[in-house]
């Protein structure tokens, strides 16, 4: 498990766009059987990226992005329990997470919040 911290949300997104990118990439794109049941490569999670801060032990903001076998991408917001953030028509899973979380560009904290 890798983790880093960024001075804004902004940059986290960017980064965490950028990771999801290459990882989409190395998608294992194969089935999996297991006795009674076969998960195709859509229904698998390959990698997920998560989101959390800008507080340490109750963190505000909960988000991420999950790589499907297929190469895929899906945004989502909490932990626990995730909630699927819908994409809009044309909208890529990275751009749906920034619109979710108020973010539309690189620019920092939702309602000019810092990080510090």
């Amino acid at each position: 498990m890798e983790r880093l911290r960024f001075d804004s949300m902004g940059a986290a997104l960017d980064a965490l766009e950028a990771r999801a990118r290459e990882l989409a990439r190395d998608a294992p794109l194969h089935a999996v059987d297991v006795k009674f049941k076969r998960f195709d490569p859509i229904a698998q999670v390959a990698a997920r990226l998560e989101l959390a801060g800008p507080e340490r032990l109750m963190p505000r903001v909960r988000a991420g992005l999950d790589v499907r076998g297929d190469g895929s991408t899906e945004a989502y917001l909490g932990r626990i329990k995730r909630e699927v953030v819908q994409q809009r028509n044309g909208e890529t899973a990275d751009r749906a997470l920034r619109r979710a979380l108020g973010e539309g560009g690189a620019s920092g904290l939702p309602d000019g919040e810092t990080d510090g």
